[in-house]
């Protein structure tokens, strides 16, 4: 999987802007979830974390537990509107929160212990492109964590689709996908309640 010459950043952002306020209220039972994700990753108290696509900030708050008051916590969003309905919400008080595409972080390499992406890898560019971006940021054995609310079949059940075998969230497609980019896939989940795939970094070379 390559570069999307396609990917339009400005469409992207079109696109979430008109449903940021709206973006919860459509799924106001998901919480649980991305609380018990962020449980799952096991997340070092004291360390670093990117929610990159945060959205309006859902994961933060956990994100924040989980590495305790000594930790940096930091949700990347390339949508003003996102972010904007995260600091409505009070989230910016758990995170520092960045304007910026996911495939051009503003970091430093292995800066970051994990990072967090709900419903993230269908909007990344290949994706391999966002994927390795990611694997610059994080440092060798951090985590990645690739979540949706809801699996696979529900997902396309709620948006009146089918699956496709070259859907990038199964795991035959994933696995090889992540491993060409700098990560080791260490768990998988695809049930009704939920989408978790956990990764690790490989050594930190560029992918």
């Amino acid at each position: 999987m390559t570069h999307d010459t396609s990917y339009d950043p400005a469409a992207v952002q079109e696109f979430f802007a008109s449903r940021a306020t709206t973006w919860e209220s459509r799924f106001p039972d998901d919480g649980p979830a991305y609380d018990a994700a962020v449980a799952e990753m096991a997340l070092p108290r004291g360390g670093a974390v990117l929610d990159a696509g945060c959205g309006t900030g859902r994961a933060l708050p956990a994100l924040r537990t989980a590495v305790g008051p000594a930790g940096t916590v930091l949700g990347a969003d390339l949508t003003p509107a996102m972010l904007e309905e995260a600091v409505s919400k009070g989230r910016d008080a758990s995170a520092g929160l960045v304007l910026a595409d996911v495939i051009r972080l503003p970091l430093k390499d292995a800066c970051l212990d994990a990072v967090f992406g709900a419903g993230l890898i269908s909007h990344l560019p290949g994706p391999d492109t966002g994927l390795r971006e990611l694997a610059r940021v994080v440092r060798p054995k951090g985590t990645l964590a690739l979540f949706h609310p809801v699996g696979r079949a529900a997902l396309a059940a709620r948006k009146g689709k089918q699956l496709t075998a070259d859907d990038v969230r199964a795991e035959a497609n994933l696995r090889p996908l992540l491993a060409s980019t700098g990560w080791r896939l260490v768990s998988y989940t695809d049930a009704d309640d939920r989408y978790l795939a956990l990764a690790v970094r490989t050594a930190q070379t560029r992918p």
